[in-house]
């Protein structure tokens, strides 16, 4: 049975209050901006999964600042860590001078690291977005090897700053190799499974052996575990290891990108460790900071070849950050919450494809752990035997049937039309429930709607 909201009608000023509220942003905030185009929301209160809004709504939120809110909105350790440090009295900005708060932050997150990389990892903290991090990481390797190229994904996304963008999907005239990302749904080979995977391994380490190829030594190569604004794509760990492999042998330091995968995301504590492999730099932002902005790059010791000074910001030194991150990172790793994400995802992902089984317009259902995506297709166009043609439109309007409904979901993928579910990683069975409950419900609603444009424009 699909769950719906109660509609709830709050008083007549607090309406006009939120439609206000709305009506300045949109007059006063910058074309750039994007969340608030598609959630016309106004949240005052939130816990967990909820928020409650200025008109008096309640909303499940699948989008979790993006994949920031591991333990989602106001957990009570994050809150209590964040009063301890005000009601210390301590500095609440100190540039990168050592403080008891950092230490205790530093300490946790190495404990979480793979293995082979904490032993010999140094920490850079970075201006607080996460695209800072990507800058420092690409700063690093160049200045570490001497060289200028990087290795780089179709449909990366790792920020919005020069550096970020070049080594993204969507850059322009750039001095970037770009390398096909494996996936089974739209494999750039036409294949999919393993041996499309290994044509992109191949296709890789002969670009980078062939001295006509017009490759020359990178100075490294950038990956996301899981691609997340290119669609929610998990690498195989087969691949990934052969990327380790290739990247190894020639002495390319590897950046793994775990700015929304990482704590627990994907169903272990960093997205590297289903396939076992230890990169040489871990890009680390978003939920690290416990729904502060924090942003630091983790990498091995033979790479601190800096001068001072040669990456800093000023605001690199947040404590309350620190202390909610480090609380957050325990809380993770001592209830278990990765493992609770793997079991808990297999399950949302087992429920989503039997829904695909019965709506054509799922193309796919795909993800690891609690970083989940559905890509909405149109199974009626014509693709010369392809996979479906991705159906934008209507995907927008699943997001707005979910909205309608009382549930936050937000879209990314190639066109935009893969249905992205990021809830925090404190979700219960009974909230998973009444999720998948809303989207069928959002999903049936949309299609039919679809469905009867496509026969009103028959009609005419």
């Amino acid at each position: 049975m699909a769950v719906t909201e109660p509609t709830n009608i709050p008083p007549v000023a607090e309406t006009v209050a939120h439609e206000d509220i709305l009506r300045r942003q949109s007059q006063r905030e910058s074309a750039a901006r994007t969340y608030a185009r598609s959630l016309p929301i106004v949240p005052v209160r939130a816990r967990g999964l909820t928020i409650e809004g200025a008109d008096g709504r309640r909303y499940l939120d699948c989008l979790s600042g993006a994949g920031t809110l591991a333990l989602g909105h106001n957990h009570p350790v994050v809150l209590a860590a964040i009063r301890k440090v005000l009601d210390s009295e301590a500095p609440l900005h100190i540039l990168d001078i050592a403080t008891p708060v950092k230490d205790a932050f530093v300490t946790e997150l190495f404990s979480t690291l793979p293995a082979g990389l904490a032993e010999h990892a140094r920490i850079q903290f970075c201006g607080p977005a996460g695209t800072d991090a990507v800058e420092a990481a690409l700063k690093l390797v160049r200045t570490a090897t001497g060289r200028q190229g990087m290795l780089a994904f179709t449909g990366a996304y790792h920020g919005m700053t020069e550096g970020a963008v070049a080594v993204s999907g969507g850059a322009r005239d750039v001095r970037v190799t770009r390398l096909p990302y494996p996936q089974d749904y739209r494999c750039p080979f036409g294949i999919g499974g393993e041996h499309g995977a290994e044509l992109s391994a191949r296709l890789t380490q002969s670009l980078l052996d062939d001295p006509k190829s017009g490759v020359p030594q990178p100075a490294g190569m950038i990956v996301e575990p899981v691609q997340g604004e290119g669609g929610v794509l998990p690498a195989p760990d087969t691949w990934l290891r052969r990327m380790r492999e290739i990247t190894a042998e020639r002495s390319i330091p590897l950046i793994a990108d775990e700015v929304q995968t990482g704590v627990g995301r994907t169903g272990t504590f960093w997205a590297v460790q289903h396939s076992g492999i230890v990169p040489d730099v871990m890009v680390l932002s978003k939920a690290i900071g416990g729904s502060l902005p924090l942003a630091v790059i983790v990498y091995h010791e033979d790479l601190d070849l800096w001068r001072p000074g040669a990456h800093a910001g000023t605001f690199r030194g947040n404590q309350l950050a620190m202390a909610a991150g480090a609380a957050t990172l325990a809380y993770v790793r001592e209830n278990g919450l990765a493992e609770r994400s793997a079991v808990l995802g297999a399950r949302i992902i087992g429920r989503l494809q039997g829904l695909a089984a019965e709506h054509p317009c799922i193309g796919d259902v795909r993800g690891r752990g609690l970083m989940i995506g559905l890509e909405i297709v149109d199974p009626e166009a014509e693709t010369g035997g392809g996979p479906a043609l991705a159906d934008p439109e209507l995907a927008r309007a699943v997001r707005q049937a979910c909205l309608d409904r009382g549930l936050i979901v937000e879209l990314g993928g190639r066109d935009g039309a893969v249905v992205r579910l990021l809830p925090p990683l404190t979700l219960t069975d009974e909230q998973a429930e009444a999720v998948l409950d809303r989207f069928a419900d959002a999903l049936a609603s949309a299609e039919r709607a679809a469905l009867a444009r496509t026969s009103a424009g028959r009609s005419q």
